[in-house]
């Protein structure tokens, strides 16, 4: 099984288990083993399955303004907690590839393999989201129509995506391309960068 192959089934495993509550609240489970790559990929989809929602119920017109300040930064925890887990998951990948010589020649790629799997994370909830949609037996048909078009061209884009992450990891094997990470550096939760923190 290719690693994206595996990533979508653990993704879909990892979106199926929070909708057996489907609340936010609910506790994480995950059933891999604490230094796997599987670990890392249903935490990181599971994080994005709570942020998904904690976005839908922000959006509500009549949320208490006090609930809807709670959320955001609810959102903002769940940010930091993403993009540190993309790290967990390119350290992975580095560790992994520590023993190939780049070639010479070789290219740095756009974005590293745990940022372009973090992509395909968001990719398992829209096509999820989008099958709910096309099935709602409560919506017109005109919706449901709108929803499986929008739906044929997520499932192209999961191909297009899941072909480019192994295209990638072929080339970082190979030594066609080099791995480069940047830590994300994200300052708005950093009380010595944001200047609304500091100055207080």
């Amino acid at each position: 099984m290719s690693l994206t192959d595996k990533a979508w089934k653990i993704f879909n495993e990892s979106i199926n288990d929070y909708h057996v509550k489907d609340d936010v609240n609910a506790s994480l489970n995950n059933p891999y083993p604490a230094d796997s790559l599987d670990h890392l990929l249903y935490r990181k989809n599971w994080i994005d399955t709570v942020q998904w929602h904690l976005e839908d119920i922000i959006r509500d017109p009549e949320i208490d303004p006090t609930e809807a300040l709670s959320i955001k930064r609810w959102i903002d925890r769940s940010n930091q907690e993403r993009t540190d887990t993309v790290e967990y998951i390119d350290s992975w990948f580095l560790n992994q590839y520590k023993e190939v010589t780049p070639a010479v020649d070789a290219k740095i790629n756009t974005e590293s393999p745990a940022w372009a799997i973090d992509r395909f994370s968001i990719l398992s909830l829209k096509v999820y989201h989008m099958k709910e949609e096309a099935g709602r037996s409560d919506a017109s048909a005109e919706h449901q129509k709108k929803s499986q078009e929008k739906l044929a061209v997520l499932e192209e884009q999961k191909v297009d995506l899941g072909t480019a992450i192994e295209e990638l990891i072929a080339d970082l094997e190979s030594g066609n391309k080099k791995m480069k990470v940047y830590k994300q550096m994200k300052m708005y939760n950093d009380e010595d960068f944001n200047p609304v923190l500091y100055k207080k």
